[in-house]
Order: C-alpha cells, then structure tokens, then sequence
C-alpha cells in the first residue's frame, strides 16, 4: 500500500480533482517501451514502402560517384552539383520513411496518456537539484524497474544480433563477393528482419512495462482518508458546488416523493396551487406522515401519479394550505391539523366502505377545523 511523505497510508482512490490536477501538472502514465516499439514497427513500415527505391537511389549514386571523369573530378562546381544531385536523390528516396517516423514517433508519445502540453512539466523544480532526493530516487523501486527494462532491452539486442549472426552468416560472407546492387538489396533484407525480430522483443517488454505504468501512475495519485476529507471540505465552501448538492438534494427529494404518493392514504389539494399526500399507520407512527407535497407543477404530478395509483384526492384548500406550510416531507402533522386530518382520514375510510359495497354514502365533507396560527391564506 503507497505511503505519503508522514507515511500515511494511501488507501483512497484519486478524485477526479486529484486527476484533473495531476494531468495539468502533466502527470501521466507514459511508457517509453511502448513508444521504442512503435517507431520501431514505424521504420520498418517505412522500410517496406520505401526500400527498393533507397536501395536503388544508393546504387545509382555509387555507380554515378565511382565512375567519374577526370575532369569533373577536378572542377569545384560540377563536383558541388554532382553531390547536391545525389542528396537529393537519397532524400527523396528517405522522405516515406522519414515520413514514417516521424508520424510513428508523435503516435508513440501520445499511445499511453494522449496527448498533453503542460508549461508546469517544464518549470524548473529546485526539489529536482536536491542532492538527498537524487539519492532517493536512485535507490528507489522505479530505478529498479528502469535498471531492469534496461537490461532486458540490452538482452533482446544481444540475442537478434546473435540470431542474426547464427541466420545469416553465410549471408553476411558472401556480400562482399556479391554485385555492388544485390549486396545493397541483400543487406537492406538483413536489415528489415533484424528489426521486425528487435520488435518483437521490445513489444514483449512493453506488454510489461504498460501494465506497470498504469499501476505506478494510479499509485501516485492514490489518496489518505484525511487527504480526501480536506479536499471534499475545500470543494464544499464552493458556491457552484453547494448549488449542485442542493440541485442534486432536490432531485433526490421528488424521485422519493413520487414514489411515495402510490402508498399514501389521501391527497388533499388547493386545488391547483398545492397537493399534499398523507399516510397513516396506527403502528408505526402517533400521527399522519406527509409523505409528498409540491406547488403547481410538482402539485399538478402529485395529483396525476395518485390518480393513476387509485389514491384518493380531495379538494380542501385552506388545509392543503396549512399542511403545506407547516410541515416537512416524512414528519408528522402538527397537533393543532390533528383533527382536521382524523375528519379527511375518517371520510376517506366511509367513502372506501361505500363504494366496496359495506356502507351508505357519507355526508359529503365541509369545511374542517384550521387554527388560526396555521392558517395560510395563499
């Protein structure tokens, strides 16, 4: 498990603050096997496409620079220009293979991390000159893993030099007895195969490599419990954070609600303004629970959501009121509705009764009893 500076423990998954921080600093995962064996399988692309024609721009300017006359040899321009001429040759064969590596090298820098300026990765960092953090990070477990990787490249390049020595010796003695062109074709050949098999072994290095650069990066972002504390404790005192939460929180609120209104016993309205929904359970609770309430629109599903769910709704404004002002969401009504709501509740049960067939028809219901310190008149 990371340990921090105090050697606390880093056991807390970075927040996206942390990562977001982190990639401006331009700390990132980044393998430089990976890249290796990109540019790599880039030259030898750029082999393939463009190799018969640098083979034979080569030849062509041997054949041309060992068979020149006498006289141009001694004249300064004509030698100038016999040898622009050959660059030019040669660069314009080179061009798809530069053109390869050039675009493998800009794919290897961003395979692993993508791609990322940051101007903070290139200031200068006195701690970086510290003579005991240089010691530190000589003896550290990266310079381990970096001492490693290195010897296994120094291993691949030794066996595909012994590889190629044990396939082509026969090969590599008769070139010099070849003709100036196969010997060119010929050792171009020797050249592509030795590098196709470099990188197969470097690709097994960075199939390590990549995997534990992913895993050193994550550790280095990982987080103490009080680390995480601070930094939520810091994001909370932020207006647009605190406006999220209560976004969030009133969100949170109305899924409960709606989903609350199927169970509820009544719905009393306004009846358009306001919608409250009550439940009551002799067993769980003293007193009617409001289990939903919203104004206008939020009063207007409240009303809908009951209706498809067959719960009862009743128009009452002066107590839709009240119960709205006066009370939150899953706390009991206060004592002063007490019987008001017994009033709603009881003709609710009777009309129940009624229309199950077990009853007659209850009066229908009057004004109910508000007190006038619960009274709201909008």
């Amino acid at each position: 498990m990371a340990e921090n500076e105090n050697g606390a423990d880093k056991s807390e998954e970075p927040t996206e603050k942390r990562r977001r921080e982190a990639k401006e600093k331009g700390q990132l995962a980044r393998s430089r096997e990976l890249g290796t064996v990109v540019v790599t399988l880039g030259g030898i692309g750029g082999l393939l496409i463009s190799g018969g024609s640098i083979g034979q721009s080569l030849i062509a300017v041997m054949q041309g620079s060992f068979d020149l006359p006498r006289a141009t040899l001694l004249d300064e321009s004509a030698m100038s220009m016999l040898l622009v001429a050959s660059g030019l040759l040669v660069l314009k064969a080179l061009l798809p293979f530069l053109l390869a590596l050039s675009v493998a090298s800009i794919a290897g820098a961003v395979s692993l991390g993508g791609w990322l300026f940051s101007g903070q990765a290139l200031a200068l960092n006195f701690s970086r000159l510290n003579p005991v953090s240089g010691l530190q990070r000589m003896f550290s477990s990266k310079s381990l893993v970096e001492l490693l990787k290195a010897l296994a490249k120094f291993l691949v390049v030794l066996l595909v030099a012994l590889a190629v020595l044990c396939a082509y010796a026969e090969d590599l003695i008769s070139i010099a007895k070849q003709p100036l062109e196969t010997a060119i074709l010929h050792s171009m050949e020797i050249v592509g195969w030795s590098s196709l098999w470099m990188a197969c072994g470097l690709i097994l290095i960075a199939a390590v490599d990549v995997p534990y650069q992913l895993w050193d990066n994550r550790q280095k972002l990982m987080m103490t419990k009080q680390e995480v504390r601070d930094e939520y404790k810091d994001s909370d005192g932020k207006p647009e954070v605190k406006s999220r939460i209560r976004q969030l929180q009133r969100e949170m609120l109305q899924r409960r609600m709606m989903q609350a209104v199927p169970e509820a016993d009544v719905v009393i309205t306004n009846p358009t303004h306001f919608a409250v929904a009550l439940k009551y359970d002799a067993t769980k609770a003293s007193a009617p629970l409001l289990v939903a309430k919203g104004g206008d629109f939020m009063a207007l599903k409240i009303r809908e959501i009951a209706q498809e769910h067959q719960v009862m709704v009743m128009e009452s404004p002066a107590l839709a009121r009240a119960v709205y002002h006066s009370t939150e969401i899953d706390r009991e009504i206060p004592a002063g509705l007490y019987l008001a709501v017994a009033q709603v509740l009881a003709y609710v049960y009777q009309l129940r009764q009624y229309q199950a067939g077990k009853g007659r028809r209850p009066d229908p219901l009057r004004d109910v009893p508000i007190p006038a310190d619960l009274r709201r008149d909008e």
